[in-house]
């Protein structure tokens, strides 16, 4: 079993930058993925940002360019670096892991984008 903490959320400007951080409480080494999800009010939870095994790593259209996924094995650490955000980026963003055919999700973090 393995639990995921985030944190790093909170309020910005829009045009600022924010830098999310999900620490695990074992190893992540042979994670198949690691990844962010966001959910928006009203809104079901999509992809941000993961990275695979295979050597992959996937965008959302809407933040390609902006964001920045990183995982650290030896710390056992995923991070989502966000640069340049927009109100269209308020959401719950959480981290989920894969292990085997075992998926772990973190608690949530709040990011909210002001005008």
């Amino acid at each position: 079993q393995v639990q995921l903490v985030e944190s790093g959320g909170g309020l910005v400007q829009a045009g600022g930058s924010l830098r999310l951080s999900c620490a695990a409480s074992g190893s992540i080494f042979s994670a198949i993925s690691t990844s962010w999800y966001r959910q928006a009010p009203g809104k079901q939870r999509e992809l941000v940002a993961g990275k695979f095994s295979y050597g992959v790593t996937n965008y959302a259209n809407s933040v390609k360019g902006r964001f920045t996924i990183s995982r650290d094995n030896a710390k056992n650490t995923v991070s989502l670096q966000m640069n340049n955000l927009k109100p269209e980026d308020t959401a719950v963003y959480y981290c989920h892991v894969q292990i085997s055919s075992n998926e772990y999700w973190g608690q949530g973090t709040q990011v909210t984008v002001s005008s």
